[in-house]
């Protein structure tokens, strides 16, 4: 039986191209969301799909995100921005 490989090989702009890509696809299924009525009882199906995606997208560059290391540097004054 197959297994899931655990080990990833991706640098920082694998990863930085994988979250524009979900930035993208939250763009694209926003504007399908503000397409479709709510009133019609016919797109209530796509509509929650929709919404899914959405959740399921956000809910992935949340985890991305996460497991960022940010350092800030200790020889010098930080300076926030």
């Amino acid at each position: 039986m197959p297994r899931y490989n655990r080990q990833f090989d991706l640098n920082t702009d694998d990863l930085d191209l994988i979250e524009e890509a979900l930035r993208a696809r939250g763009r694209e299924l926003s504007q399908t969301r503000l397409s479709l009525s709510a009133e019609n009882p016919a797109h209530m199906e796509s509509i929650r799909v929709i919404e899914r995606d959405q959740r399921a997208g956000e809910a992935l560059l949340g985890r991305l995100h996460d497991q960022k290391i940010f350092y800030r540097p200790k020889a010098a004054g930080y300076v926030g921005g």
